[in-house]
């Protein structure tokens, strides 16, 4: 599996922004690295093909999280700070390269985003999805068959999920005063 210029670009930026979050002292300019980053992985997402994810993950990570970050933030007192980055451990640097280590090499071995021969494009579950999802559901796009009939209380899981985040973000907004 080789990465396209936009997938490097991409895990480039969300690395770095991970690097910044972890390892700025400034609160604010942290939390200002969690929404890039979030808002990179939200268009990794939309580069998998998952729109549906991705649109949680801006309305959410980059969006909602970054409104209660920043709304915690106006109500904290910032210490003053003489540095610009925090100190590292060497180990723990050391542990997390590691675990990325780990991880990476199990990268080649995905198939390319797209190919028709994916275990999951041809694998049995797909094909009977694709073959009774109309029939059983009486719904003309399998995607959506899947998600609301087969997977009906798990898409009302994450609806719930995304709702009482909104509904939270809201009341906490309507309750702060801005002077």
């Amino acid at each position: 599996m080789s990465l396209s210029l936009l997938e490097g670009s991409l895990l480039v930026f969300v690395i770095g922004c991970a690097l910044g979050t972890a390892l700025l002292k400034d609160t604010m300019a942290s939390v200002i690295a969690f929404a890039a980053y979030s808002l990179g992985i939200s268009i990794i997402w939309l580069v998998l093909q998952a729109p549906d994810v991705g649109l949680t993950e801006a309305a959410v990570g980059a969006g909602i999280m970054t409104i209660l970050f920043l709304l915690a933030l106006a109500n904290t007192v910032t210490p003053d700070a003489d540095s610009l980055f925090e100190s590292v451990r060497w180990r723990t640097v050391a542990l997390v390269g590691a675990f990325v280590l780990v991880l990476g090499a199990t990268v080649p071995s995905l198939p390319a985003i797209g190919d028709p021969t994916a275990p999951v494009v041809g694998g049995e579950v797909t094909q009977y999805y694709l073959a009774n999802a109309y029939k059983e559901t009486q719904v003309h796009n399998a995607v959506t068959a899947v998600l609301a009939a087969y997977r009906g209380f798990d898409t009302l899981g994450e609806a719930v999920v995304v709702f009482s985040a909104g509904v939270v973000a809201l009341s906490v907004l309507r309750r702060e005063v801005f002077a």
